[in-house]
Parts: structure tokens; C-alpha cells; sequence
């Protein structure tokens, strides 16, 4: 299969491509960060996958259709898109500045969008495909400083449930990963291998789950907690 992955320099994301890297299916690695996804891409390559990287602003529009493009005419039309890619912000509403607002939501919705957007017609084409959103708990729930990055859960969540009633006609499955506390590189954070908090590697393990689902089947959604976590 070619698996498109948005956000796969580090975290989530380059543990999603180093789980299907093993399966030696065909990679797609998709950032902002050059260096980091050449290494993202490297590490990859050492289960023996062909693997190809795009430096890819997602919430530029012009950024997407070229790197997009680019995979249709090389690579082909892929089989699974894994909008992964998104950034976060925790304090009081009126704290954040409209920079701020604008830069959430271009990220988590509006770059979730515009990949779906330009890979999803050829998929129609082909009458097959699988679309994954990697959302989070809080697309369920609100809490405390968690206004504006709550807004854009709830909104990836509530389009790629939409979109799974559009395209089930055509054969296209949709499915949402809820995540709760990852131990990622998260607004900066650094991995410490806290217990009360997920690794990356489970996000990727149940993103395998997903995808290996038989073809009559779709996993619509899928909420993930480490056990300690209060929800």
C-alpha cells in the first residue's frame, strides 16, 4: 500500500511510519521540518521500505496541491492518508492572540482538509482508499485552558465524520483515533517514558489495527486512554 503520513518528522507520526516501515509498505512522509524528516525518512528505510519525504507546509494551499501532485505522477494515488499533523496551545481564551488562533486552525482543520481535499478525487476515481484522522480525546470533552485547541478537535472530528457518510458510497473509509495523554514531543515537550501517558508507538500500533481492519470492514472510530488517565 502507498500510506500518506502528514507530521512525520517525530512523534506520533514517525512512529506511525516505522510501523507500517516494518510492513514494508510504501511511505509517503510529509513536514515542515527538513532535517528532521530526512532522519524520519532514514530510519524508515532500515526495515527495508520505500519511503519518500516532501517538505509540505499543510496549511498552504499551493504547498499541498505541488506535493501532491508530485506524489500522483512519481509514487501513484495512495491507498491510506493519515492526517496526523497538528499543534497545540493551552491557556484562557482571551489570552490567545489571533495569530495563535489562526495558526491552530490552519494546522489541525485546515491542513487536514486540504491534503483530504486534493487526494481524496483520485481515490473516488479508483473506488478505493482510507482516510484516518488522528484527533483526540478532547474532539469528546473540554477542559480548563483548552478553549481554542478543543475548537479545533471538535471541528477535524466533526468533518471526517461528515465525510465518512459522503464517501461510503464510493468504497472510501473514514476512521478517527481519539488519543489521550501521549508522551510526545507535544508543544515541546521531550518523551520521558511518563507511565500515566501513552508512547507513540501505541498510537501507531492502533493506526496498524485500523488499516489491517478486512475490506469489508471500517473502524469508524477508536478511543485510546493509558490506563491512568482520568477521563
Amino acid at each position: 500500500m502507498i500510506i500518506v503520513i502528514s507530521g512525520a518528522s517525530k512523534g506520533i507520526g514517525k512512529a506511525i511510519a516505522i510501523q507500517f516501515a516494518q510492513k514494508k509498505h510504501t511511505l509517503v512522509l510529509l513536514a515542515r521540518g527538513e532535517d528532521t524528516l530526512l532522519q524520519a525518512k532514514y530510519e524508515a528505510q532500515q526495515f527495508g521500505a520505500e519511503v519518500h519525504s516532501f517538505v509540505c507546509d499543510i496549511s498552504n494551499e499551493n504547498s499541498v496541491k505541488e506535493v501532491i501532485q508530485q506524489v500522483f505522477e512519481k509514487i501513484g494515488v495512495p491507498d491510506v492518508l493519515i492526517n496526523n499533523a497538528g499543534v497545540g496551545g493551552f491557556k484562557t481564551l482571551a489570552n490567545f492572540s489571533v495569530e495563535e488562533y489562526d495558526r491552530m486552525m490552519d494546522i489541525n482543520v485546515k491542513g487536514s482538509f486540504l491534503l483530504t481535499k486534493y487526494i481524496l478525487p483520485a481515490m473516488q476515481h479508483h473506488k478505493r482508499g482510507h482516510i484516518i484522522a488522528i484527533a483526540s480525546d478532547v474532539s469528546k470533552r473540554t477542559f480548563y485552558s483548552g478553549s481554542l485547541y478543543c475548537a479545533t478537535k471538535y471541528a477535524q472530528d466533526a468533518m471526517f465524520s461528515a465525510l465518512r457518510k459522503e464517501v461510503r458510497h464510493d468504497n472510501i473509509k473514514v476512521s478517527v483515533v481519539y488519543s489521550g495523554m501521549v508522551d510526545t514531543y507535544f508543544e515541546g515537550n521531550v518523551p520521558s517514558d511518563k507511565p500515566e501517558r501513552l508512547r507513540s508507538e501505541d498510537i501507531a500500533q492502533a493506526v496498524d489495527y485500523i488499516v489491517s481492519a478486512p475490506g469489508n470492514v471500517v473502524i469508524d472510530e477508536l478511543m485510546i486512554h493509558p490506563i491512568q488517565q482520568e477521563y
